[in-house]
């Protein structure tokens, strides 16, 4: 699967400009949301190709998010990378548990980003 469409869920306005900017200059299409909550209220709309989701928001958190959308059939297929300014080697464990493809440290590289990209791709 190609990935070309990329929605970008952040709580914090400068990290989903960051991530849309880098994303935008190497040639994906990128949504963003505010939310967990309109992440599992938008997703199948959207429909993206990949999904980069903040751990730490207000509402429903990262985690809560994913564990949603994978166990929805109409959700399920499109992989989530979770990111976090505080990852711990638990986090790791637990973004997986939750269905998550992968879990990178804010801010995000863009050769690190671009390789789980890559890799999912």
């Amino acid at each position: 699967m190609a990935i070309n469409k990329i929605l970008i869920v952040d709580d914090s306005a400068t990290d989903r400009f960051y991530l849309t900017e880098m994303l935008e200059a190497e040639g994906y299409q990128v949504v963003g949301l505010e939310s967990g909550e309109a992440c599992v209220e938008r997703a199948a709309d959207i429909a993206p190709d990949l999904i980069i989701m903040d751990i730490i928001m207000t509402g429903l958190t990262g985690f809560q998010a994913t564990r949603t959308l994978t166990k929805d059939p109409v959700t399920a297929k499109i992989p989530i990378i979770l990111c976090s300014g505080k990852l711990q080697v638990t986090d790791h464990s637990w973004a997986e548990k939750m269905g998550a493809k992968g879990c990178i440290l804010k801010p995000a590289s863009k050769d690190e980003l671009k390789a789980l990209i890559a890799k999912l791709g």
